[in-house]
């Protein structure tokens, strides 16, 4: 269940914009909604790139690269084992090799060496002769490592795009936009463009920019899109510029890999890349050696690029059977522990669960069950662990309340990863509640662009829409609401996963899609009034242009998510064992009335099974808060099975014999934490 936010536009305002700026009315509506005026920075070709000399450091690294370059000295380029690491990795790596460079590449890895410099590396680059590391997505924080290459006779120079802290390493030069020293006019970049402003750098005042970006814009794309940072300014630019590169590429490695993901006769677009090709590089991060995705981004070899790629492809399958193994596997540890569901952040622990897939289960639980969620991998004494968050919850704060529990820690608002002892696991639980307990609870949301009606849906929309793109981060792409529809159908498609609806506003039919929702987990029936956030694309069949629909949440017609979501906090709160208010109390203590009414409906329906706001829309009489409770007692009696979720699942269980439901352990628990 979300927050439904819906961006107001003026729409006189915007009829006159598409008048006077010759725009179709859905654009115009789009751009006022979101609040941008200046529509050559968003639709233009700009393609000035800022001075890759105002970046603090940048002639220092410069310099001390050059007389690596010249003198013939071992350099490494020393990157990450993402997509956004792996591209700088490439493009600096193949730089340094074209200008006659001494140079390898080096890729740590994740579950052995863990993210950043680190001296086991540092003492196999000593080995190999290396006198100059060029960090690439990394090393801003690595202050003890720097140091201690520097013992090693190694200087450093850094590039990075991640915070700094008060002081930096102490490094021959250290590159980073969000240095509060550094000029440089744009801060948003990956790692991969920086990387490419130090290409830029390294080229001089000569510097041919078309020529290094029909290099390398292709691989900019892929690191930029992958490390979801803004698709503004000068990362719009790369990314708009590299996915009309990726679209004809020559790189053997990026063929091949295109091919055997299924693209090859598609045209990429920014979401399309985001959901194939980069989830594939990353496997090898993920899953095994990561030096492998650089070897099949700079060969020129087209039998090695095929092997790599199929061999690349085959580990991200083996990468979703992983994730997915876990995922189920967390699910089943919350089914089995109801409580745990209660917290305001979710600890989930297993024996062994593979460190390279547990922070996109994380991403998948937070998604599904709304609140920050960690996922914790525990092997002998050590833990590690990686946590996704929802709204505006620092889940980085959240972690750093719990610092003296940890061995290491880092990351940002969104997202951040742990090393801990597995037996501190239980404490950092409550420890990290105990700091959520103390925030404002987040709400999850969705973001509605703006409201259409049937008749306006139309397949030259998506053509319209085309001229945002690319989308990602700070430019997502829009969704649209499709309010008091009339559920005339419902189809299963897909072996039953998936289901076709039709739906109808004044004699306006619509068929769209709702995805990975089965029969028996939809709950709504035909005639219902439903309100549908949708987002909109085109499908060609037989040379003509179909508009395909797609249902991204759904709720019953004019239900109030706010007021839902506030009772659901309350409910929750009372189940964790809280001191409730007077109001807090009046919300939650039901009367016999609410337990006939429920249980009546629930004997008439034969149970129920559907998202909790569909019960809430059933039963408007009952608050929601109140609703679940009478549910918990009902469940205690034995009168019905409760499976609780997203969807709610009850089952009516046979009576057995007239029982007094006020006789309950939870209403009981519930007077004893009123504040008198």
């Amino acid at each position: 269940m979300k927050k439904w936010k819906i961006l107001l536009a003026d729409t006189a305002g915007a009829a006159e914009r598409a008048k006077r700026e010759e725009l179709p009315l859905i654009l115009a509506k789009l751009l006022e909604a979101r609040g941008i005026r200046d529509t050559e920075s968003l639709l233009g070709e700009n393609n000035i790139l800022s001075d890759p000399l105002q970046m603090a450091d940048m002639q220092r690294a410069v310099e001390r690269i050059w007389k690596a370059v010249e003198s013939f000295e071992k350099i490494a380029v020393y990157g990450d084992y993402d997509v956004d690491g792996i591209t700088a990795t490439s493009i600096l790596y193949e730089y340094l090799e074209s200008c006659g460079a001494n140079v390898l590449f080096y890729i740590p890895d994740r579950e052995g060496e863990g993210y950043g410099l680190n001296c086991e590396a540092l003492r196999f680059l000593q080995k190999e002769e290396v006198s100059l590391i060029v960090t690439v997505d990394n090393g801003i924080s690595c202050f003890k490592e720097v140091e201690y290459a520097a013992s090693l006779g190694i200087d450093t120079v850094i590039t990075d795009h991640h915070q700094p802290m008060e002081s930096l390493p102490a490094a021959v030069a250290v590159v980073d936009p969000h240095r509060l020293d550094c000029q440089s006019v744009y801060k948003d970049f990956s790692g991969v463009g920086v990387a490419f402003k130090l290409i830029m750098a390294l080229e001089g005042p000569d510097c041919d920019v078309q020529s290094l970006l029909d290099n390398y814009a292709d691989f900019i794309a892929l690191g930029t899109i992958g490390d979801v940072v803004p698709l503004t300014g000068e990362n719009r630019f790369f990314v708009k510029y590299g996915l009309e590169l990726l679209n004809r590429t020559d790189h053997p490695g990026l063929c091949s890999l295109i091919r055997m993901a299924g693209l090859e006769y598609k045209k990429l677009s920014a979401e399309m890349v985001a959901y194939t090709l980069i989830p594939r590089i990353n496997a090898t991060g993920r899953m095994g050696n990561p030096s492998r995705a650089v070897h099949l981004l700079i060969t020129e070899d087209e039998q090695q690029a095929e092997e790599l790629a199929e061999e690349i492809c085959q580990e991200n399958e083996q990468r979703k059977e992983t994730e997915s193994g876990i995922f189920e596997a967390a699910l089943c540890q919350l089914r089995e522990n109801p409580q745990r569901v209660l917290d305001r952040v979710l600890v989930i622990d297993g024996e062994n669960w593979h460190p390279g897939v547990i922070g996109i289960v994380a991403a998948r639980l937070t998604d599904r069950l709304g609140k920050p969620t960690i996922v914790i991998s525990k092997s002998g004494e050590e833990a590690r662990g990686s946590g996704r968050s929802v709204g505006d919850f620092s889940l980085f704060e959240a972690v750093c309340s719990c610092e003296n529990l940890l061995t290491r820690f880092g990351g940002h608002p969104m997202a951040a990863g742990m090393t801990l002892p597995s037996e501190n696991i239980e404490e950092f639980r409550s420890c990290i509640n105990r700091y959520a307990a103390r925030m404002k609870a987040p709400k999850p949301e969705i973001t509605i662009d703006c409201l259409l009606e049937p008749w306006e849906l139309s397949p030259e929309i998506p053509q319209t829409l085309s001229y945002m793109e690319p989308f990602g981060a700070e430019n997502p792409s829009p969704v649209f609401g499709l309010f008091g529809v009339l559920l005339e159908q419902v189809s299963p498609v897909g072996g039953g996963k998936h289901l076709r609806l039709t739906v109808s506003k004044n004699g306006r039919k619509v068929q769209c899609m709702r995805f990975g929702v089965n029969s028996e987990q939809f709950g709504y029936r035909l005639g219902d009034m439903l309100d549908l956030v949708i987002s909109v694309s085109n499908r060609e069949y037989q040379g003509n242009l179909y508009l395909s629909v797609c249902v991204k949440e759904i709720r019953p017609a004019g239900i109030d998510t706010d007021i839902l979501l506030s009772h659901k906090a309350v409910y929750e709160r009372a189940r964790r064992g809280e001191k409730l208010s007077q109001k807090q109390f009046d919300l939650l203590y039901p009367a016999r009335e609410d337990f006939a009414l429920i249980y009546r409906f629930l004997r008439r329906e034969g149970g129920f099974c559907g998202p909790i706001e569909l019960l809430a829309a059933r039963l408007p009489e009952v608050p929601l808060s109140r609703l679940l409770i009478c549910l918990d007692v009902l469940d205690e009696h034995r009168l019905i099975r409760k499976v609780g979720g997203s969807t709610l699942d009850i089952e009516l269980l046979p009576a057995q014999g007239k029982q007094n439901l006020f006789d309950s352990a939870f209403l009981d628990n519930l007077k004893s934490h009123k504040i008198s």
